[in-house]
């Protein structure tokens, strides 16, 4: 498993949590990191999202199994930023939140010398993209980290895939695909309605402004174009101006009537940012999108999609397929497999079936040492993987893992791969292109 080790050391790394505005800011704290001191620095504004923040962390420490054991320093007032930067407690900037200023504050305190480790995305506007570039250039310079919180990287599924599609003699090529028909295809489904650690998801009224939050391709999208780059080149730089062409782009809204606003967010009226976005006494959210491209010939669809609440057990989920000359590599997450990640090969020719299983059990057996206990199955039309449950950790665990990571690049910067910074500017590049595209065709809609 693509896990980072890190050996017990002196508590020589502080953390900053600025300005937390949404829920994963409190998950890079679910555990405690080895080598992270216990004291940790919150600088946010006086209200609910600091409020929440708080009692996240309050929750880990109480929990019976396993708590955790962080001592908080909390400034809360105005201007964090300019506070953090003037008394610099720490070493390590995490940032999760709104989504407006991130990229602002990233190159703020890169500039200052201090790692950053920040949730996605980075920016949501496509006039962003060179205060991207400066940042990951400051970073460089001050010799500090910058790092993009892939939790997907971690996940079992994503990374069986990516096996698969990376071994020819199960995948063989990649194929090349049309933009009706894409070699590559990802679609998310979300949930504004949800519930975290066991309780109801409360979120910020601004999460539902668009010019804050971002609509959905620029902000969860941003999983989906890292896994199309991230599976199809492992460990390759990407070039967004030689390798990628953005070819089109859609975007629409959820509906959310007011009495579901006021359920989500507790708050009784639209607030006056948000009036532009509302008709007929209920908010046009535009977060639903899709985008067209090719990377380096390969065609890629990616889709996000949200709705107001699941029903019938649905959760958030993700279906990514990829096509090679020899089989389809498909990650499922619908009620036929009862909402849980699940990987199937399917061969692109029947009569290949064989060759493909024959090819995929010795890949099974390969695998084993890093991957213990994992199997096949065969199933009508191909093959199913078969994943033990000791390999599946959670979404929330996940961000401990990339905590973890993110700390083995801190204390050695000599391991960050050459690829993470090229990478980015491609996966940001995509992401806000087909935002601009898709405002550009849908004229008629509401336009930040």
């Amino acid at each position: 498993m693509f896990v980072a080790a890190i050996t017990s050391q002196a508590e020589d790394l502080k953390l900053i949590t600025l300005d937390p505005g949404h829920f994963h800011a409190a998950l890079f704290q679910r555990e405690m990191l080895p080598g992270v001191s216990p004291t940790a620095y919150v600088y946010a504004p006086l209200g609910p999202d600091l409020t929440a923040h708080l009692n996240r962390v309050a929750q880990f420490n109480l929990r019976r199994d396993n708590p955790t054991h962080w001592q908080l320093e909390i400034y809360a007032g105005p201007d964090p930023l300019k506070r953090m930067l003037t008394e610099r407690p720490g070493n390590i900037v995490v940032l999760s939140g709104n989504n407006r200023e991130k990229i602002d504050r990233i190159e703020a305190s890169v500039r200052a010398g201090l790692n950053v480790l920040a949730d996605k995305p980075w920016i949501i506007e496509p006039e962003a993209f060179p205060k991207l570039q400066a940042a990951l250039d400051t970073a460089d310079r001050r010799r500090v980290i910058g790092y993009d919180a892939m939790t997907e990287r971690f996940d079992v599924v994503c990374q069986l895939q990516r096996e698969l599609v990376n071994d020819r003699e199960v995948f063989g090529a990649p194929l090349k695909g049309t933009p009706d028909e894409p070699a590559v295809r990802i679609e998310s489904m979300h949930y504004i309605m949800k519930e975290v650690a066991g309780a109801p998801l409360l979120r910020p009224v601004w999460f539902f402004d668009i010019r804050q939050q971002g609509e959905g391709l620029t902000d969860v999208g941003t999983h989906l174009i890292e896994r199309a780059q991230w599976t199809l080149f492992p460990e390759t730089a990407i070039d967004y101006r030689r390798d990628i062409v953005v070819l089109s782009g859609t975007r629409w809204p959820t509906v959310l009537t007011r009495a579901q606003f006021q359920r989500v967010t507790g708050a009784a009226e639209f607030p006056d940012f948000l009036r532009g976005a509302v008709k007929d006494d209920q908010l046009e959210y535009f977060c639903n999108n899709s985008v067209s491209y090719t990377l380096r010939g390969v065609h890629v669809r990616a889709g996000v999609r949200w709705e107001c609440e699941a029903t019938g057990g649905a959760k958030d989920s993700v279906r990514s397929v990829f096509r090679g000359s020899k089989s389809r590599i498909e990650a499922r997450q619908g009620e036929a497999e009862r909402f849980r990640p699940e990987l199937f090969v399917i061969p692109a020719n029947q009569n290949d079936r064989f060759a493909v299983r024959n090819a995929l059990q010795r890949k099974m057996e390969t695998l084993q040492q890093t991957y213990p206990g994992v199997a096949m199955e065969d199933q009508t039309d191909g093959f199913h993987i078969l994943i033990p449950d000791a390999l599946r950790v959670g979404h929330e665990t996940h961000f401990a893992l990339v905590c973890r990571r993110f700390l083995d690049y801190v204390r050695n910067p000599k391991l960050l791969p050459i690829w993470e910074k090229p990478n980015m500017l491609a996966k940001y590049y995509v992401t806000t292109k087909g935002v601009e595209l898709a405002r550009k065709t849908n004229l008629k809609s509401t336009k930040p």
